[in-house]
C-alpha cells in the first residue's frame, strides 16, 4: 500500500526523471498576487511565468504546493472535501504539450513501477468545444491511443473542462481530467445517466491536465498566448484515499492520528463533526504558521471563521474544556518533518488558537442568551429560518444546536428557511471571493504593473528613512492604488512620511532602469537582495534591481510584473498611514 509520504516521493521522482526541476511550496499567503487572499491552486505562484517570464529553474517544474479554498466549506466533512489541501503539480512553460502531458499522466497512474492503478477503472474527460475554442480532438486521439475506450471518454463544456482565468482576464484553456471509479456504494438515482462529473459518489477526480493556450481579454474574447503551457494538478488527499483503499480522506494516514485524538476527547462522537474539526484545525495551523492572525477582515476573518467552526463542532461532540490549542500540536507533529516552520511556530500557533477559543466561548454564551430570549416569547411555536441563521452567523451556533435547544422547549425550527438564508449568504461569499482575483499578477494591466514596481521603491525608501528593520508584511494592489504592510513599531511622523514620499519621487524623476537577474539564493543574499531566504525559494531566484549596476536603490526577490524604467510611474503620493497590528504599519498610496 502506498501512503501519502510515498506518493509525494514517487510523484517528485517520476517528474524529476522527465526533466522537471523541483520547486518548493510557496506560503499560503500569496507573495506576488496580492489581491487574492490565499494560494488556491498549484499554478497560482507561477502566473508570471505562465505569461511568459522565464523561470529561474527552467521550463519544466514540479512541486507539492499548499493550497486553501473555502468556497465549498459547507461540504467539508464528506468523503473528499477539504479547505486546506496539498496539490501535486507539474508544469511545462512553453515546452512539451498535450501528448507528453497525457501520456505521462497515464504512465504515472497505471504503471506498476509507480502507482499501479487499474486502467480499466480510469475515466477521462475532454473539452467539447464552443464558439471560443474548438473541440479538443487532440486529447481525444491521445486517450484513444493509450487504450481508453470510447465509453470511458466524456466530453463537457466550459463549466467542467475549462480552467481559468482566475479573474476576468488572464491565461486559460481547455483541460482533460481523470476520474477513478471507486467501486463503492453510491447514489443509484442517476442510473444510466451516471457519468464522471455527476454527484453520485461513484467517481473521484484524481488529476487534471490544463492546456493554457489562451488569454481572455477584457472584452470577453480569447487570443492565443505567446507560449503554450501545461499546468497539471493531483490532489494529494484524494489520491492517498484511493491508494490506501479508504472510503474517505479522513481515514488516511494524513488524518488518522488527529481523528483518533478528537474521538478520545468526545463524549458524544459524530464522524462528520470530527472531520470538520480536523480539516479546519489543520488549515488554521498552516495559516498561522504562514503569518495570518485571526481578525475580522480578509485573511484574518477566514482564519477566525475556521477556528470558530472547529470550536462549534467541538461542542456538538461535547468536548469538555479548551481543546484546539492542544489538538494543534498533533497537526504540528504530523507535518513538521515536511514543513519545519510548523515546529518553529508551534508555541505561537497553540497560543493564538487558545486565545481565540476563550474569546469565542464568550460569544457563544451571548448566543445562548439570545436563543433564550427568543424561546421565552409568549405564544412562540417556531424559530424562523432567518432567526436560526442569525444565531449561526452572528453567534456561531451550529444549526444542530439550535434544533436541539428548540426540541427541548417544544419548538420547531424552519430548516428550509435556514438553508435558503445560508445559500444566499454563500452566493455572496463566493462572489466576493471571485472579486478578490482581480488585480495583482492575475491583472497584467499597465497601471497595476506600475503600482507593483512602486512598492519596490516604497520599501527601499522606508528602509532608508526608518531603518533596516523594515520588511514587507503584506500588500494589496489594484489598478487604482497600492497598499503596503511593513514592520515598524510606531506611527510615522508627518516628517517621516514626507521624506519617504519625496525619496520615491526623486528616484522616479531619475528614471532609474529596472532589470531582472537570475542567480542562486546565496548570490542574492550576498548581493543584499530583500527576501525571505527559506525553503519557499528554489535553488535559483529572480531578483529585480532598480538603479545603476553596483549602486542599486532597490534589490528584491520577486516574480513581477514591473516596468522597465521608473520614469513611467508618474508622481507617487501617500494617502494614508495606519496601524495593522502590533509592530505592523500600513501605507496606502497612489500614482498621479
Amino acid at each position: 500500500m502506498i501512503n501519502s509520504l510515498e506518493l509525494r516521493k514517487k510523484y517528485l521522482e517520476f517528474f524529476g526523471q522527465k526533466g522537471h526541476a523541483r520547486i518548493p511550496s510557496a506560503p499560503l499567503v500569496p507573495e506576488n498576487d496580492p489581491t487574492v487572499l490565499f494560494i488556491t491552486a498549484g499554478m497560482h505562484p507561477l502566473v508570471p511565468y505562465l505569461l511568459g517570464q522565464p523561470h529561474p529553474a527552467g521550463k519544466r517544474l514540479v512541486s507539492v504546493q499548499k493550497c486553501l479554498r473555502t468556497d465549498d466549506i459547507e461540504e467539508v466533512g464528506d468523503a473528499t472535501h477539504n479547505t486546506f489541501f496539498e496539490m501535486l503539480g507539474n508544469w511545462s512553460l512553453g515546452d512539451y504539450w498535450k501528448k507528453e502531458a497525457l501520456e505521462w499522466s497515464w504512465e504515472f497512474l497505471t504503471s506498476k513501477e509507480w502507482l499501479g492503478l487499474d486502467g480499466a477503472r480510469i475515466y477521462v474527460t475532454i473539452f467539447a468545444g464552443d464558439q471560443d475554442a474548438p473541440r479538443d480532438t487532440e486529447s481525444l486521439g491521445i486517450w484513444r491511443s493509450l487504450g481508453v475506450p470510447p465509453e470511458r471518454i466524456f466530453e463537457y463544456g466550459k463549466d467542467k473542462n475549462w480552467w481559468g482565468p482566475a479573474g476576468e482576464t488572464g491565461p486559460c484553456g481547455p483541460d482533460s481530467e481523470m476520474f477513478f471509479e471507486t467501486g463503492r456504494e453510491h447514489d443509484v438515482k442517476f442510473g444510466e445517466k451516471c457519468h464522471p462529473n455527476c454527484d453520485c459518489g461513484r467517481f473521484v477526480e484524481v488529476w487534471n491536465d490544463v492546456f493554457m493556450q489562451y488569454n481572455k481579454k477584457a472584452d470577453g474574447t480569447f487570443e492565443p498566448l505567446k507560449q503554450k503551457n501545461v499546468d497539471t494538478g493531483m490532489g494529494l488527499e484524494r489520491m492517498t484515499m484511493i491508494l490506501e483503499d479508504k472510503e474517505s480522506i479522513y481515514q488516511t494516514d494524513l488524518f488518522i492520528s488527529l481523528m483518533e485524538e478528537i474521538k478520545s476527547l468526545s463524549t458524544r462522537y459524530h464522524e462528520r463533526s470530527a472531520r470538520v474539526i480536523a480539516d479546519h484545525l489543520r488549515a488554521a495551523v498552516f495559516l498561522i504558521a504562514d503569518g495570518v492572525v485571526p481578525s475580522n477582515v480578509e485573511r484574518g476573518y477566514v482564519l477566525r471563521r475556521l477556528i470558530r467552526r472547529a470550536i462549534r463542532y467541538g461542542r456538538t461532540l461535547e468536548i469538555k474544556g479548551r481543546f484546539i490549542g492542544d489538538l494543534a500540536l498533533t497537526v504540528v507533529k504530523d507535518y513538521q518533518s515536511l514543513y519545519p516552520q510548523l515546529k518553529a511556530a508551534a508555541e505561537k500557533i497553540s497560543r493564538q488558537l487558545t486565545g481565540e477559543e476563550e474569546k469565542f466561548n464568550q460569544t457563544l454564551e451571548g448566543g445562548l442568551k439570545e436563543f433564550e430570549k427568543l424561546a421565552r416569547e409568549e405564544g412562540r411555536k417556531k424559530i424562523s429560518g432567518g432567526e436560526a441563521f442569525r444565531l449561526y452567523e452572528t453567534y456561531g451556533f451550529p444549526f444542530e444546536i439550535t434544533q436541539e435547544l428548540a426540541k427541548e422547549r417544544g419548538l420547531e425550527v424552519d430548516e428550509m428557511g435556514f438553508r435558503e438564508s445560508l445559500r444566499k449568504h454563500q452566493e455572496l461569499s463566493r462572489a466576493g471571493a471571485v472579486e478578490r482575483f482581480r488585480g495583482g499578477l492575475a491583472d497584467q494591466s499597465e497601471e497595476t504593473t506600475k503600482l507593483h514596481t512602486a512598492t519596490h521603491l516604497l520599501q527601499a525608501a522606508l528602509r532608508e528613512v526608518l531603518g533596516p528593520h523594515v520588511y514587507q508584511k503584506g500588500s494589496n494592489i489594484t489598478s487604482e492604488r497600492l497598499r503596503f504592510d511593513f514592520s515598524h513599531p510606531q506611527k510615522l511622523t508627518e516628517e517621516e512620511l514626507k521624506k519617504v514620499e519625496d525619496l520615491v519621487n526623486q528616484k522616479i524623476s531619475q528614471d532609474l532602469v529596472v532589470r531582472r537577474e537570475e542567480m542562486t539564493r546565496a548570490e542574492a543574499e550576498r548581493l543584499g537582495a530583500i527576501g525571505l531566504f527559506d525553503e519557499k525559494y528554489a535553488a535559483k531566484v529572480s531578483v529585480y534591481l532598480i538603479g545603476p549596476k553596483g549602486a542599486e536603490f532597490s534589490k528584491e526577490l520577486c516574480g513581477g510584473p514591473h516596468v522597465d524604467q521608473v520614469g513611467k510611474l508618474g508622481r507617487f503620493k501617500i494617502v494614508k498611514e495606519e496601524a495593522v497590528s502590533a509592530g505592523v504599519r500600513r501605507i496606502k498610496a497612489i500614482l498621479e
